[in-house]
């Protein structure tokens, strides 16, 4: 039951905003929004929106990226607003509610579906990071986020 539990659950490692395309960079806090973090922007608006208003990503995909080769040490690295540790997203679905901290409440309405903009993090993108791009997010109850908070599925 303990196990099954802390797959359910996790930790913001990273907040990242940018001011379009990728990398993003890390920031002590950031509020979200419906429409996304504030001070973050897309540079294509297929990329943003109500429904796509965050990026969540996981820290185990980063370190499975890297066992293939892939340079990804900064979080950002793959446009993420979100960077979260021991939250399984092999039991994650679209539809599905997280609690982020306190405050904010998403639901993810997508798996993430990886594009070319990618290619200059790796050649081998988007292919390379199919199974493991994280989930955009709908932002169902506004607040701040911040690193070290808690992630919790609903």
């Amino acid at each position: 039951m303990e196990e099954e539990r802390a797959k359910l659950e996790g930790t913001i490692l990273a907040v990242c905003i940018g001011p379009g395309g990728i990398p993003k960079h890390s920031v002590p806090e950031a509020r979200a929004t419906p429409a996304g973090l504030v001070g973050d922007k897309q540079r294509f608006r297929i990329h943003g929106g109500a429904d796509r208003a965050l990026c969540l990503f996981s820290i185990e995909d980063y370190h499975s990226l890297r066992r293939d080769g892939v340079a990804c040490e900064n979080p950002g690295t793959f446009g993420e607003n979100v960077l979260v540790q021991g939250l399984d997203f092999g039991q994650l679905l679209p539809g599905e509610r997280l609690a982020l901290g306190d405050e904010v409440l998403i639901e993810l309405f997508d798996v993430r579906e990886p594009c070319g903009t990618l290619k200059s993090v790796d050649a081998r993108f988007p292919n390379l990071l199919l199974g493991r791009s994280g989930f955009v997010c709908r932002v169902l109850r506004a607040g701040v986020l911040r690193p070290g908070q808690r992630v919790r599925r609903l």
